[in-house]
């Protein structure tokens, strides 16, 4: 009987899962990971991974599955919040969900999984696994959940070959919906349970509230920049080669202040996030204005009115070499290959025609249409269908 180790978390997604596996004939073991103990950052008073870590006791005593808990909040703080840290402090915006499945989930926790005896780990997203023989090998695909709404392999898309080859996603094959109905069928504590926002098993703890707890503020000024400033209408330059083109068209532009006009202070520019409209407090403007761009450095925001600023959108982002992965190893493309693709550039985004480029230190992304807010360390991701095969962090 085949072993698998499913980490619950106390929502409803992972509390299915653990059922629908037990339903097919495995050995379930359900496993709790405890990544937060600092209790100076939990904004609120309740505590909480207690009242998850309870909720998911009460499942696995519901299913009839061994539970118990682990505390990964070292491994936890070190790979996922100090990184963090580090990205916003450069004026990078992290993806701490996307992180948290490469160095915690399918890391860490599928190496203690193992070290139990494991012969899978199993987790609540929606998305599926696929096999295909190709050159007498097994390969692994990432495909995309059936659920259009909350389809989650965006958050998968740094996985590897070898995490792939051990993962079970239960839950891939059905709705949210369905989902809800099958514990509520069971009566299980989490079928009416809201979906988690916040970070990744912090906690319901909000991402600005918890970096100003980190971050110290730092007073500095928001200014806006009008659409008909003349670094916008630049005549497009007479390309000699096609990365030429691409280097032009993911160019980063550089704001100066004396380029619009200062309309407001703020507390911390690395508390501001490309394409933010919240949080700015300026008002007394035609259209709601957006952060184009932040400069930790000078802590300077720039903004634009509107969405559809020229400061907000671009039609190629560039990944370099180190931060470049294919899930698919065996199409990854050589210096000068392109690729046809769908891509997205955040989680919720429907997908974009694209076409992949390679070159000698990475690879471009080339967007049909304009994308907007394109934001350096978050991850894009590309797809063949409904499968991701790969992704990387935008440099």
């Amino acid at each position: 009987m085949k072993r698998v180790i499913i980490g619950l978390s106390g929502g409803v997604d992972s509390s299915v899962a653990a059922y629908l596996l037990k339903q097919q004939g495995y050995e379930v073991i359900g496993l709790f990971m405890k990544n937060w103990h600092d209790d100076s950052v939990t904004i609120s008073n309740e505590c909480p991974w207690l009242d998850d870590s309870n909720d998911a006791m009460l499942v696995a005593e519901k299913l009839g599955i061994p539970f118990q808990t682990v505390d990964l909040s070292e491994q936890y703080k070190e790979r996922i919040v100090d990184y963090m840290f580090h990205e916003y402090e450069k004026g990078r915006t992290p993806n701490p969900d996307v992180l948290c499945n490469r160095e915690i989930k399918f890391d860490v926790f599928m190496n203690i999984a193992l070290e139990l005896g494991a012969d899978y780990v199993a987790t609540g997203h929606y998305c599926r696994k696929g096999t295909i023989q190709k050159d007498g090998k097994e390969i692994y695909q990432l495909l995309a959940g059936k659920d259009d709404n909350k389809d989650q392999s965006y958050f998968l898309c740094q996985l590897s070959q070898a995490q792939l080859a051990k993962s079970l996603f239960p839950i891939g094959e059905l709705t949210k919906p369905q989902v809800r109905e099958i514990a509520m069928q069971l009566d299980l504590v989490t079928a009416e349970k809201k979906d988690s926002q916040g970070l990744c098993f912090i906690g319901k703890v909000k991402l600005p509230d918890f970096l100003q707890q980190q971050l110290k503020p730092k007073e500095g000024i928001i200014v806006e920049i009008p659409k008909e400033q003349t670094i916008f209408s630049e005549v497009t330059p007479e390309f000699n080669s096609e990365k030429e083109k691409l280097e032009y068209l993911s160019r980063k532009i550089n704001y100066k202040v004396d380029y619009g006009k200062v309309v407001g202070k703020h507390q911390g520019a690395h508390y501001f996030t490309k394409g933010q409209r919240k949080g700015l407090a300026v008002g007394g403007t035609l259209e709601p204005l957006f952060v184009i761009d932040t400069d930790v450095e000078e802590n300077v925001i720039y903004t634009g009115q509107g969405k559809e600023h020229p400061g907000l959108l671009k039609k190629a982002l560039f990944v370099s070499n180190e931060e470049l992965h294919w899930i698919r190893e065996d199409l990854a493309l050589q210096v000068d290959e392109t690729m046809q693709v769908m891509a997205r550039i955040r989680y919720r985004q429907p997908l974009q025609q694209a076409t992949l480029h390679k070159v000698d230190g990475g690879l471009y992304v080339e967007f049909e249409a304009f994308q907007s807010a394109i934001t350096e360390g978050q991850f894009v991701a590309w797809y063949l269908e409904d499968e991701l095969v790969g992704s990387g962090v935008i440099s």
